[in-house]
């Protein structure tokens, strides 16, 4: 076995009732080496009217922890107020088109490792055909911006979603012509949900393409992010997997909706995945 080369990450949506520099501090001193940074009107709406300032803040927060980032895109209802994730590219996307070129653009100033975006449901009216269509044009368009920036792009299957299985994220990329920059987001605890496969085999087989990674324990057949040891997602042979390619992303605990209880959830994920050697830091002093 490879000797561990990623680093631990905790998605900030799991902290959405904590100010930014206090949930950066709080993971910091936890040994949490990263975090996926969810653009949201919480910690760094990227259509605030101060956005260069708050950019540079939030820069600077990270230096001084020493924190690496991944800019996430998948807020709720930054877009719309009254309709959960969306716009998406398939609807009229000129709105999630300006964010995804908004969150290139941060995540070049960040110096994150890439930007992770999904494709969302497939509206009701339109045709699986022309949803495609829709999704590879709008793909296209956010790649360009990446391509512009030297940003990776990391594109999430997720359940329910048009794309949902780290097969069709390989058709997405096909269409797309195969291009360095659009990479892999992966959600672990997708692959029990979607039955797609043993997810040790899964990250054997898209190690190259994989840009940045999610965990959380999960059940088989259902989308419900839930603390280690409440599912059934084999943690122990997921770690081996990411150590036997040698994967050197962020590994990021996932825990959204138990933000209420944020402290207690991410020391608890901490404790258990230390024990099981993943790479955690030491705080300093």
């Amino acid at each position: 076995m490879q000797a561990t080369s990623y680093t631990m990450g905790y998605a900030t949506s799991g902290f959405a009732h904590h100010r930014f520099d206090d949930a950066v501090a709080i993971l910091a001193d936890l040994g949490y080496g990263a975090v996926s940074l969810t653009l949201d009107v919480v910690h760094l709406d990227p259509f605030a009217t101060d956005l260069a300032a708050r950019v540079t803040e939030v820069a600077e927060i990270l230096a001084r922890r020493r924190m690496k980032v991944v800019v996430e895109t998948g807020a709720r209802f930054l877009l719309d107020p009254r309709r959960k994730h969306r716009p998406t590219l398939m609807d009229d996307g000129d709105r999630r088109r300006a964010f995804n070129a908004v969150a290139v653009r941060i995540a070049r100033d960040l110096g994150a490792d890439c930007v992770a975006l999904w494709a969302g449901a497939k509206p009701e009216a339109l045709s699986h055909d022309d949803a495609w269509a829709r999704l590879v044009d709008g793909c296209a368009d956010a790649l360009a911006h990446a391509e512009r920036a030297g940003v990776d792009l990391a594109f999430e299957p997720e359940p329910g979603f048009l794309v949902e299985t780290v097969a069709e994220w390989s058709s997405l990329r096909t269409a797309l012509g195969d291009p360095a920059r659009f990479r892999l987001c992966l959600d672990i605890g997708h692959l029990l949900a979607t039955g797609e496969g043993d997810p040790g085999d899964v990250i054997r087989k898209f190690a190259p393409h994989i840009a940045t990674a999610a965990i959380e324990d999960t059940r088989r057949g259902r989308h419900e992010h839930l603390p280690f040891g409440e599912g059934h997602l084999d943690v122990p042979s997921v770690l081996d997997a990411l150590d036997a390619v040698g994967y050197r992303g962020t590994l990021s605990v996932e825990l959204s909706r138990h933000a209420f209880d944020a402290v207690n959830v991410a020391t608890r994920a901490r404790d258990i995945l230390l024990g099981l050697g993943a790479p955690f830091r030491t705080p300093a002093p």
